[in-house]
């Protein structure tokens, strides 16, 4: 039996579970909290997965791309604590307004997740609530300067090219495995770019930059692109867009799975 969820596999038939590396989904689900005013928020399937199979009642779920709240809401239904990050005020002023989490906390921090500033708050907040560190980190980054988020510098989605966005990424990366307890998961959701006539693999560079902190590989799963906004209603047009040119049409995205194999900086203090 697994110590890191509450599945009850006496009943595995019925868990209700995805298993498989591909996910067909053929629509965001827009009920409760959810919606999808917010683009490039992810589907909510997505983290509700992911928390079911790598958590617990009362784990602290962590997301350091906290958006438009996908993820808190998740957590919320399903019984988890809550730690997001956002560098927009007006956001997380919002998630704030949508979380009603009585039972479980909800700490919603305004802040640059690639700073030392930011990682300092989250390790206070966690001494205050006598935790050693996260159990689950739900990363959704934006897919490089795909969508502009912000006019912050600090954002990711104004890196001004990929050597800047993957070492922005790394040190957010970095923060999130400092706080992550050993043996726990570390989802990334990302998909690739395609500019001036090249694939830019983005999934590919940012798992490299997860495994050079150490995090072992367990997954790849290709989730699709169904209902992408940027093509709605015009799949003709991108179909003849891409006959006539020498490339195929994105149809997908990454969730990758890593395992931390490290003790958190609050486990490691806790111990000595």
């Amino acid at each position: 039996m697994p110590n890191f969820n509450d599945l009850n596999l006496s009943d595995w038939k019925n868990s209700g579970i995805w298993t498989d590396s591909l996910w067909i989904i053929p629509e965001r689900d827009k009920t409760g909290k959810h919606s999808g005013f917010y683009h490039g928020n992810f589907v909510p399937q997505i983290p509700r997965q992911m928390i079911l199979r790598y958590s617990r009642k009362n784990d602290i779920v962590f997301d350091p791309f906290v958006g438009s709240g996908t993820s808190a809401f998740e957590a919320e239904t399903l019984g988890r604590n809550f730690i997001g990050v956002d560098i927009q005020p007006k956001i997380i002023d919002y998630v704030k307004s949508k979380v009603d989490n009585k039972n479980y906390f909800s700490e919603l921090i305004v802040g640059d997740s690639s700073s030392e500033k930011t990682l300092n708050q989250i390790v206070n907040f966690l001494e205050k609530k006598q935790r050693n560190g996260v159990q689950l980190a739900i990363l959704h980054p934006p897919y490089a300067d795909i969508v502009k988020f912000s006019e912050y510098e600090e954002d990711l989605s104004n890196c001004k090219d990929l050597k800047d966005f993957l070492s922005k990424f790394s040190q957010v990366a970095k923060n999130t495995v400092k706080i992550l307890d050993k043996n726990r998961y570390l989802a990334v959701v990302i998909g690739d770019k395609y500019t001036k006539g090249q694939w830019i693999p983005l999934g590919f560079y940012c798992m490299n930059e997860i495994q050079k902190l150490g995090l072992t590989l367990k997954s790849v799963i290709i989730k699709n692109m169904e209902g992408n906004r940027a093509k709605q209603n015009k799949e003709a047009i991108w179909k003849y867009r891409a006959l006539s040119s020498d490339y195929y049409i994105f149809k997908h995205e990454y969730i990758l799975i890593f395992k931390n194999e490290k003790q958190s900086i609050q486990g490691r203090v806790n111990a000595a």
